[in-house]
């Protein structure tokens, strides 16, 4: 939920709250009680800073009058909020954001250093062995400078290609090189496929939790997303159909392996299923599988099962490593391939060479597979610390994951958990990020990877422990 935010006069003197009497919620319709979207969209904003600790609200009236409901609807909403502990409201004073109470920062806390775990990234894993040869792989390209400062294939040439067939066999696909195109990155891979197979207006299905950066893409190519359920095994192939019929979409998107954010990897029955619904509607599939690298063992790729009615995207930013932008992708035919050639060239160009180029060197001399060991292992490590410090039954999540789906107990809400962490230095996501459309879950994502070490993680994870253990008004006061 987004709002608008007028900034207030200023105000002098230490002992004067900020004004936040401009402050006006921008409300979706159709979402929920109007009280409690009022209260989402504070708790939105103090997550966000549009609203700070002691910022006075509206009057109750004044606000109803905005917002052209009633005063009771309003005076509800502000009571909900304080529930959650996001306002406080002192008698005859009028209602604050709450600062030195249920979202105060205790002084020890706010001395140390800030943990930032709202970013997917993976865990920094290098040893001083795999540096070496990392510095070895960057050197040896470097050999080649005049080729490297070069236009390449559209596409990828032909020796980053087989590199990265070589790289998919690992995920048990036998493609052939001229199948494939080297991308700077899955984002620019989704943005070509996207904007080749969906036009303005038209349809994309999708989990119902998905990928922000997919539902950043549709907003920007003009599509609409239409969320499906989902159960223990993944997205609901009856409900896939369904959609098909109502809405004629022009793409499933889906990330069936450790889904960003559940951790939900799909059954290989149901990844069966999907392909049968995509072939008797003729709705392609996008398989984004940026984790699927990841697990020991997971069922096969979609692309395995249907390769003829799937775009499979693998990107090397969570496998090896996030600065590396390069991704491959696999279309379902030669037609698919050169319409998205032309989409890649008129977007992004094609991947840099010197990016390209060392990825390919790190896969054929094994580098890459000893950077997703390190990876994997480390990931695993701080998996086995969130089992010991997070209460039991508390998240979401798998063994070679780096990112734990936290489901809330009944008194936090998510935004106000949110905003919360963030006052005591961690950066968290909440369910909004993810939601397509309905009532977002009380959940938020937690990437247990990015550089912070295992220390920083464990003081992090006992902080988040901590708090989801007591109520938001009984968080710590300021000595």
């Amino acid at each position: 939920m987004h709002t608008i935010f007028y900034r207030p006069p200023t105000l002098t003197g230490s002992t004067v709250p900020k004004n936040a009497n401009g402050w006006i919620p921008k409300l979706k319709k159709g979402h929920g009680p109007v009280y409690k979207l009022i209260a989402d969209a504070i708790g939105a904003d103090i997550a966000t800073g549009r609203l700070v600790a002691e910022q006075r609200l509206p009057a109750q009236r004044s606000l109803a009058d905005a917002l052209g409901i009633d005063f009771t609807t309003v005076a509800r909403a502000y009571t909900e909020a304080q529930k959650r502990g996001l306002v406080d409201s002192p008698v005859g004073r009028g209602t604050f954001v709450c600062g030195k109470r249920a979202l105060a920062i205790p002084r020890a806390v706010a001395a140390r250093p800030n943990v930032d775990l709202s970013m997917n990234m993976p865990p920094e894993a290098l040893t001083p062995e795999l540096m070496a040869l990392m510095r070895s792989g960057l050197s040896a390209i470097g050999g080649d400078m005049s080729a490297l400062l070069r236009y390449q294939d559209f596409g990828g040439s032909a020796l980053d290609r087989e590199a990265g067939a070589l790289w998919l066999r690992r995920r048990g696909l036998a493609i052939e090189p001229e199948r494939l195109l080297v991308v700077p990155g899955a984002q620019a891979a989704l943005m070509a496929i996207l904007s080749t197979i969906a036009p303005p207006g038209s349809v994309v299905c999708c989990e119902s939790l998905t990928y922000p950066g997919l539902r950043a893409l549709a907003s920007l190519l003009n599509l609409r997303l239409v969320g499906l359920p989902m159960d223990g095994e993944g997205i609901d192939a009856l409900a896939f159909a369904a959609a098909c019929a109502q809405y004629a979409p022009q793409a499933l998107y889906c990330n069936p392996t450790l889904l960003n954010p559940t951790t939900l990897t799909m059954s290989a029955q149901r990844r069966q299923a999907l392909v049968q619904v995509a072939r008797n509607y003729g709705v392609p599939i996008i398989e984004d599988d940026a984790y699927g690298f990841l697990p020991r063992s997971s069922p096969p790729p979609i692309a395995a099962i249907g390769a003829d009615v799937t775009y499979y995207v693998a990107g090397m930013a969570k496998c090896v490593g996030a600065g590396l932008r390069l991704a491959y992708i696999a279309a379902p035919d030669a037609v698919s391939t050169a319409r998205l050639a032309a989409a890649v060239r008129a977007t992004t160009v094609m991947a840099a060479p010197f990016t390209a180029a060392l990825a390919s060197r790190w896969i054929r001399e094994g580098t890459a597979d000893l950077a997703l060991n390190a990876i994997r292992k480390e990931s695993m490590a701080r998996q086995r610390l969130a089992a010991r410090i997070l209460p039991p039954h508390s998240y979401a999540s798998q063994p070679e994951a780096f990112h734990l789906w936290i489901r809330l107990p009944e008194q936090w809400d998510r935004l106000a958990l949110t905003a919360h962490l963030r006052a005591t230095g961690i950066g968290v996501v909440p369910s909004d990020a993810f939601a397509v459309d309905g009532q977002p879950p009380q959940a938020i994502r937690v990437c247990i990877g990015g550089i912070a070490d295992q220390e920083e993680i464990r003081q992090a994870l006992q902080r988040i422990a901590e708090a989801l253990q007591h109520s938001p008004l009984e968080t710590p006061a300021v000595l």
